[in-house]
């Protein structure tokens, strides 16, 4: 049986998944990029300088990580490095997007997966808040259809969460979680200038000065997020955890880990990282080579040439093209395919032993689940992972804040030269993101993105096969061939971003 799981809800973008399904269980899995949008060919001719800020438009949700991979592109090329007060301010930035983006994954766009909002309905408490959303889920169930501001359906068939206490509880905190959301990027955009797309991120540093209020500001609110992570975000994701524990072995992609490593401790290039760098593959870490980052097109709808290395790539789009089913590229790594994402991000840094906090926390965590960090390769492994990064990365933020010079420049004076080249890797919130810009008289010759769900959501490659999405997919029991609750939890924890994969 052939099933359609899109349109897919709760996601960035326009995905589609097809299932073949055998005996209740999935044998086959495409990922179906639905549009066409071509940044690269937008940004030929153009002054390098535009790079940051038209790249953020590649995605709404992490605008940021596109910011600061361009900068390090363009710091490359150029061969300048940043003063030690903007590249703290970078990490201001990213990193407090990040927490946003990790609590609108888990709240908004996953726990509905695991909660049952139906248990709303009989709540007899006087919260005004919740008291709204019980309006809203009875008048959505009622309707069968979602309506603006409370997207509770679809509400596929499926196991949810048993407990009332615990499904009240989570809705409370989806709402309250919007709020320490905009905390977050409300703290971005102290040194950012605004989010979406900040206007601060320069190529060598930040074009807003730190001052002391700017930075007592940013501390408060980072601090209230901190203190939500730990008292409702953690609790929440455990108790799912608990609910849900088959969700550990759920979900395994088929390939290795690949991280670019973030938020680096120091201006220079390759520089020492909170998260590290790396390629994990057969449970080995190597670092990461650039050179052999080439992308297949066998299965995807473009005309050019198939395999090229990241510093060639073409984009020739061809919607009539012959076996191919998406619009997106498959990214490989030496011919192996790799997953990307916060389960890399920590894989990849706990197999290395870079961050003691991280260490500390995969085997708290693991412990307290009973399972090895093997099984982060999961659904549940997702999750947690994400839950790791935000306690880490908060925490760095706040005594990132103490390293500040408020009297010390944040930016260099910038001399665009004729000619040049540069890599720019960061980590998004989804995964790796690798920015490539060549320079040709002062102008932009070429540019090349290569997203963390590029990536993840790949198609077959020219060998046949499949990504990391799709590879996990394949082999998954289905209690409802046609519903498939068990494939869009998969799917949601990969937080696929399809507007940055068909960039």
């Amino acid at each position: 049986m052939k099933i359609e799981l899109g349109p897919l809800s709760r996601i960035e973008g326009h995905l589609n998944v097809k299932t073949t399904v055998t005996d209740n269980v999935v044998v086959d899995a495409q990922c179906v990029g639905e549009m066409f949008r071509g940044f690269e060919v937008i940004l030929r001719g153009r002054d390098p300088l535009d790079a940051q800020q038209i790249t953020q438009r590649i995605c709404g949700v992490c605008p940021y990580a596109h910011a600061i991979a361009s900068s390090y592109a363009q710091e490359n090329a150029y061969g300048i490095t940043p003063p030690a007060n903007g590249r703290i301010l970078h990490n201001l930035i990213q990193g407090a997007n990040h927490l946003y983006d990790y609590l609108l994954h888990f709240y908004q766009l996953s726990a509905l997966d695991f909660v049952d909002i139906t248990a709303i309905a009989n709540y007899k408490g006087s919260d005004a808040e919740l008291v709204q959303v019980k309006d809203w889920v009875k008048a959505e169930l009622a309707s069968k259809k979602a309506f603006p501001g409370a997207p509770f359906l679809p509400r596929l068939e499926g196991q949810y969460i048993k407990d009332d206490d615990l499904n009240i509880g989570a809705l409370k905190h989806y709402i309250e979680a919007m709020e320490i959301q905009k905390k977050a990027i409300r703290a971005s955009a102290i040194f950012g200038g605004k989010f979406p797309h900040a206007t601060g991120i320069f190529p060598g540093g930040c074009s807003q000065k730190p001052t002391i209020d700017h930075i007592s500001a940013y501390q408060a609110l980072i601090e209230e997020v901190r203190d939500f992570i730990h008292q409702k975000y953690i609790p929440d994701l455990l108790a799912v955890a608990q609910a849900f524990p088959e969700y550990w072995h759920i979900g395994q992609s088929r390939g290795g880990f690949m991280s670019f490593g973030l938020l680096p401790f120091a201006p220079a290039s390759g520089s020492r990282r909170l998260f590290a760098s790396g390629l994990l593959l057969d449970g080995k870490v190597q670092p990461v080579d650039f050179g052999l980052i080439t992308e297949d097109v066998r299965y995807a709808r473009y005309s050019s040439a198939s395999g090229l290395n990241v510093k060639e790539g073409e984009l020739i789009p061809d919607p009539e093209k012959n076996g191919a089913y998406t619009w997106i590229k498959a990214p490989r790594y030496n011919g192996q395919m790799v997953e990307v994402g916060p389960a890399a991000r920590i894989l990849v840094d706990y197999r290395q032993g870079n961050n003691q906090q991280v260490t500390t926390l995969v085997n708290h965590f693991a412990g307290l689940a009973g399972i090895s960090a093997n099984e982060l390769n999961s659904v549940l492994g997702r999750h947690l992972c994400r839950a790791i990064c935000a306690v880490v990365i908060a925490d760095f933020l706040l005594e990132e804040t103490e390293r500040i010079n408020p009297g010390a420049p944040a930016s260099l004076e910038l001399e665009i030269p004729a000619t040049g080249e540069g890599f720019g890797a960061t980590e998004a919130s989804r995964g790796a993101l690798l920015h490539y810009i060549r320079l040709q008289n002062h102008k932009i010759e070429k540019y090349e993105c290569v997203v963390p769900t590029t990536w993840n959501c790949s198609p077959r490659d020219d060998q046949g096969n499949p990504g990391a999405m799709e590879s996990a997919l394949i082999g998954t029991k289905v209690a409802n061939q046609a519903v498939q609750i068990e494939s869009v939890r998969i799917v949601h924890s990969f937080d696929p971003c399809l507007a940055c994969a068909v960039h």
